[in-house]
C-alpha cells in the first residue's frame, strides 16, 4: 500500500488506529463505497474482539459480507483503492503540488498534470477552472471569473483504443492542460 517503503505509516496501522468514523470516511470519500458504514463498524467490531485487521485475509474476511457476489471484483478494488489513497496520503499530495504550481510557474507557463481517477481528475478540473481544489469560483466586480489559469484544453484528453491495447493500464488516465 505504501508507495515510500520508508514511510511509517502502514493501512494496518491506520486500521488499528482510527475511528470507525474515520474509516466510514476514507472507504467513502476515497473508495466511493456505499456500505462504507457498515465496513468500518465490522473492522471496529473485529478490533474490539481482540482480532486484529492485520493482514489481506482478515480484511477480505471482515468487509466481504458487505459486497455484492456480482461487484465483488469491482468493489474489492475500491476498498484498497480507499486504503492505498489514506496510507499516501494522495489527495492531499496532489493539493500540495497544485498549489505549489500556482507558486512556480510563471506568466505564459503551462501545467499539464494526468489523473487516474475520477477524485483526483475533479481536484484538477476544480483547480484549473477556479484556482483552488475545491471549486470555489471568486468573480470580480463585473462577474467574470478570477482565475490564475486558462485552460488549455477544453475537453479532457483521454487515451484512444490503441495505446489502451499496448497499455492496458492508461484506460482510465486523463489529461488536463492549463
Amino acid at each position: 500500500m505504501r508507495m515510500n517503503r520508508d514511510g511509517s505509516r502502514r493501512a494496518a496501522d491506520l486500521l488499528a488506529d482510527a475511528t470507525e468514523e474515520q474509516i466510514a470516511d476514507w472507504f467513502y470519500n476515497y473508495g466511493e463505497l456505499k456500505q462504507s458504514r457498515r465496513m468500518a463498524g465490522a473492522i471496529v467490531k473485529s478490533r474490539m474482539a481482540g482480532i486484529p485487521v492485520d493482514t489481506v485475509g482478515r480484511l477480505l474476511d471482515v468487509v466481504k459480507p458487505f459486497i455484492k457476489p456480482s461487484q465483488e471484483k469491482k468493489e474489492l478494488a475500491q476498498v484498497f483503492q480507499a486504503l492505498r489513497i489514506a496510507v499516501n496520503d494522495e489527495l492531499g499530495a496532489l493539493r500540495s503540488m497544485l498549489e505549489q504550481a500556482l507558486q512556480v510557474l510563471r506568466p505564459g507557463g503551462r501545467l499539464v498534470v494526468i489523473t487516474y481517477h475520477s477524485l483526483e481528475d475533479r481536484m484538477v478540473k476544480n483547480f484549473i477552472r477556479s484556482g483552488n481544489v475545491d471549486g470555489k469560483v471568486e468573480k470580480d466586480f463585473y462577474g467574470r471569473i478570477d482565475t490564475p489559469f486558462k485552460a488549455v484544453n477544453n475537453k479532457v484528453i483521454q487515451p484512444g483504443e490503441e495505446e489502451v491495447a499496448r497499455n492496458p493500464r492508461s484506460r482510465s488516465a486523463k489529461l488536463r492542460i492549463a
